[in-house]
């Protein structure tokens, strides 16, 4: 990271603090402005747009978060995030007029703060500056108060979100499995911006998911986990910082399993008993190797790796001594990685169809799930889930866009084949007329329909 982008952010928290002490027609504040501005300009003579982010107490300039600068400034980085404000953004074309606006902006006092801070922005005819909570929209759709793009640069769009968060998982496993130090930050700030878009673009991400769920990559499963276990989480009534919290520990759930051999994970004939209980032991050996991470990643990690396979009825394993309910996070990761694991193309078994995943899963209410998590994840996700490409009863082809929670197995869809029948349909009011006949799996017979979603 350029020391004239850090020495930027802080000369304008500088102008800040001047305000604070001598008001904004002091000359010492007008030098501090005029400082402010001229270490933005140079910030800014080689990139179109300057991003500072907010990430719980760390703050992120473009793709980096500053540890050191984070521990100097965590009071402004309260302050801020108190008024709302998780991301900022500087365009080039900024002013200095705008940047002194900007600036007596952060000065006012929270009880004066009735609105979102881009609609103070807006008012006060700030155009190149733009501020609020940390948001995602889609590279080239139209912000909204309170909202902006995520420069080209830093995140283009939801798929390279998606793939950048593979990495950073890749990373994170792959630094852990090796017993060395892991950037505990770099990764929830990945997550945080996930977690984030799903409030917006859930049914983007979920199709993703779907898409991606046929890949072999053992580590492509664990952020479908995750991301599953976020947009469920979220709709139950979790809290942001717990969510955060259940996908980051969704994400190291199978930690565990990755030290298993590779030639047990993937034998197509019978286990032995010896095999099995390898492929067991998997749940104690990865709450072992997390608890060496409580520090970057807390407690609930070690948890959920331990318990996500005990069942709801306790039946499951590793036995414990004594009957206690596993956590509610175990649960739903569990819930999620059963989901996500059937789907998932795998040499010791046939490809299971989203219905038939439902009726598996349904048979297990009550003993391996929790029954009205279960429920209530089925009503959320439908039998057939965002981005499932489906043959109807007319004949023609449709991808699945949207759930009706009560109504699960008639989802509105879209018709992407033939051309000349392309139309959207609600399942659910047409019924009696055209229903899901069946599923087409996307690297097999759905293959030739991708390129029409």
């Amino acid at each position: 990271m350029p020391d004239r982008i850090e020495d930027s952010f802080k000369d304008l928290l500088a102008s800040l603090q001047t305000l604070k002490f001598y008001g904004n027609e002091h000359p010492i504040f007008k030098k501090s402005v005029d400082k402010a501005y001229q270490s933005l300009q140079g910030a800014l003579a080689t990139r179109e747009e300057l991003v500072v982010g907010i990430v719980g107490e760390e703050l992120a300039l473009e793709k980096e978060i500053l540890f050191d600068l984070s521990k100097s400034v965590r009071p402004t980085i309260m302050y801020l995030k108190d008024r709302g404000i998780e991301k900022i953004v500087f365009y080039r074309g900024v002013q200095k007029e705008e940047l002194e606006k900007f600036i007596t902006f952060l000065a006012m006092p929270k009880e004066e703060i009735k609105k979102e801070a881009q609609d103070y922005l807006s008012l006060m005819g700030i155009k190149n500056i733009a501020a609020g909570k940390l948001k995602i929209a889609t590279a080239g759709a139209p912000s909204s108060p309170g909202s902006f793009v995520i420069p080209r640069q830093f995140l283009s769009n939801l798929k390279f979100l998606y793939e950048d968060s593979l990495n950073k998982v890749s990373d994170s496993l792959t630094g852990i499995l090796n017993s060395q130090e892991v950037e505990a930050a770099t990764l929830r700030f990945s997550m945080h911006n996930i977690m984030e878009s799903l409030q917006t673009n859930y049914q983007e991400f979920l199709k993703l998911t779907t898409l991606k769920r046929y890949s072999l990559e053992t580590y492509v499963h664990l952020l479908n986990v995750s991301i599953l276990a976020m947009h469920f989480s979220s709709k139950i009534g979790f809290n942001k910082d717990d969510v955060l919290d259940i996908g980051i520990a969704a994400l190291f759930h199978d930690t565990g399993k990755l030290y298993i051999s590779r030639r047990v994970l993937g034998k197509k004939d019978r286990l032995t008993e010896e095999e099995f209980s390898q492929i067991k032991s998997h749940t104690v050996l990865g709450a072992e190797i997390l608890l060496k991470y409580v520090e970057s990643f807390g407690i609930l990690p070690v948890v959920v790796s331990f318990e996500h396979h005990l069942k709801f009825d306790m039946t499951g394993y590793p036995k414990i001594p004594f009957l206690q309910k596993p956590h509610i996070a175990s649960l739903i990761v569990s819930i999620c990685d059963v989901y996500d694991a059937l789907f998932q193309r795998r040499g010791y078994k046939l490809d299971y169809s989203p219905d038939m995943i439902y009726n598996v899963m349904i048979k297990e209410k009550g003993t391996t799930f929790e029954p009205l998590l279960l429920d209530k994840f089925f009503r959320l996700m439908g039998v057939w889930p965002v981005g499932s490409i489906v043959s109807l009863s007319n004949g023609s082809i449709a991808v699945v866009r949207d759930e009706h929670e009560d109504d699960i197995v008639s989802p509105k869809v879209e018709v992407i084949y033939p051309a000349d029948r392309k139309e959207i349909i609600d399942l659910k009011e047409r019924k009696d007329a055209i229903k899901i006949e069946r599923f087409l799996n996307p690297w097999k017979e759905g293959k030739d329909f991708l390129h029409l979603i």
